[in-house]
């Protein structure tokens, strides 16, 4: 006599003609399914074993789709999506020092730090992006926006050597952002890093205290680095030496730094970066939108660094929308090594899911579709007529589809957006919310 085995009890099971696990590398997929129970992957398996081997709570079907992990958003300064379109067309520093900074100082607040985060947080959502690093002020609420949004977020502490309406000093800052992480840190949908916001707003003083607390509590270092050559001459004038070399004196260059922007490198500094495991959040639209220039990210790739992608905020980027940042990527990649194959297809969705989690040293929860990570899923629709035919999913996700083709994300296996519309979110109120302060802004 022989027994059958009973299918397994699972609370969801998706189903796609086509899935990109990220890991093992360069896979794709087919007729595969996904089975998810408390939150987190159980099985990924073709179709036909999941329907003899799963019993599952619910199912979904997505068809001629693909399914990637949710995109990870390496760098954003969220709330300032009140602030996307106040300032175009301007230089970093001129859009900084004349229009972003008196800005804040006017408007940031608690209630604006809340409010921006859940605009930010719903478009990224919509972009299938389900974890964000953000880096801006009250991080207790922006952190407190996210959770409620129901996005991923690594929250940064930012620290500054000068007063805003947030803090007085880079004391102030550190004590503020190390009370909001003692009281949040058991929320399974956050992390933290320190953020001190750039070499030419921190002193030394300042990034070794930063130093010594990332040490002490196992977090990232998150921080703006050779984003324009304006910040190295200024670095050269006061200290000497390039932001680079600075930092690397002052013992910060280790695998817990993520350089944002990185756009002017010499071959030596990037050798450094590489040395010391350092990872770079790759923010294309934004350096090109302020005239920053473009980062050599192949020369980056080529050195072994762990590139990931991120928008920067609103402000500077007008979207928040990491797809057609990835397209942007691989492009300017190409064509300033002027090698076609640099960057393909998968390496960048790598960059903009596991290679992110590492940076964030989350690799072990998100970045993958793996057994036992966290169900942080997206689904792009490829039926449409302006992708097909579709030859290779993972080209389509790049360089076809778009944020209006994502139709589905989960995070931590929670439907977050159905059929390309929020799940319990009101997209009118947040319409009204924007309004209310545009026009507060704008008066």
């Amino acid at each position: 006599m022989t027994f059958s085995t009973p299918p397994r009890p699972v609370d969801l099971l998706i189903e796609a003609r086509w899935i990109i696990p990220v890991e093992p590398a360069g896979i794709t997929l087919e007729n595969h399914a996904v089975a998810i129970t408390d939150g987190k992957i159980v099985a990924v398996l073709p179709q036909s074993a999941a329907r003899e081997e799963l019993s599952p709570a619910k199912t979904v079907q997505l068809g001629e789709q693909l399914l990637i992990p949710g995109l990870v958003n390496l760098h954003t300064h969220a709330a300032m999506t009140l602030l996307r379109g106040l300032a175009d067309d301007q230089p970093l520093m001129t859009w900084l020092q004349e229009h972003i900074w008196p800005a804040e100082s006017r408007f940031v607040s608690r209630e604006f730090v809340r409010d921006g985060t859940r605009l930010a947080a719903a478009e990224m959502l919509r972009s299938g992006t389900t974890c964000f690093s953000d880096m801006y002020f009250f991080p207790r609420e922006a952190a407190e926006a996210a959770v409620e949004m129901g996005i991923r977020s690594a929250q940064g502490l930012v620290v500054l050597d000068f007063p805003n309406a947030y803090a007085s000093d880079a004391e102030d800052y550190l004590d503020k952002g190390l009370t909001t992480r003692d009281a949040l840190r058991d929320e399974p949908l956050l992390s933290f890093c320190l953020a001190p916001h750039a070499p030419y707003t921190v002193s030394n003083a300042t990034f070794e205290r930063v130093l010594t607390l990332a040490e002490q509590l196992d977090i990232p270092i998150h921080l703006h680095l050779h984003e324009t050559e304006d910040e190295i001459q200024g670095s050269l004038t006061q200290y000497g030496v390039r932001p680079v070399a600075r930092l690397q004196g002052l013992g910060l260059l280790s695998p817990s730094l993520i350089a944002v922007h990185a756009v002017h490198l010499l071959p030596d500094e990037i050798q450094i970066l590489a040395a010391h495991n350092c990872s770079i959040a790759h923010c294309p639209a934004s350096n090109l939108k302020l005239g920053s220039g473009i980062a050599p990210v192949a020369a980056m790739l080529q050195a072994g660094i762990n590139v990931g992608i991120g928008t920067d905020g609103a402000a500077s980027n007008n979207r928040l929308d990491l797809l057609s940042e990835l397209r942007l990527a691989c492009l300017l990649a190409k064509g300033s090594s002027r090698n076609a194959r640099v960057m393909s297809a998968h390496v960048a969705l790598r960059m903009a899911t596991l290679n992110g989690a590492q940076a964030l040293g989350l690799q072990e929860k998100i970045g993958s579709i793996e057994t036992g990570k966290a169900a942080d899923l997206c689904a792009i629709g490829l039926q449409h007529p302006e992708l097909a035919p579709c030859y290779d999913p993972a080209s389509h996700a790049i360089h076809a589809a778009g944020r209006e083709h994502v139709s589905h994300v989960w995070v931590a296996g929670q439907l977050r957006v159905e059929n390309g519309s929020l799940c319990g979110i009101g997209k009118n109120d947040l319409i009204r919310l924007a309004k209310v302060w545009q026009n507060k802004i704008r008066d």
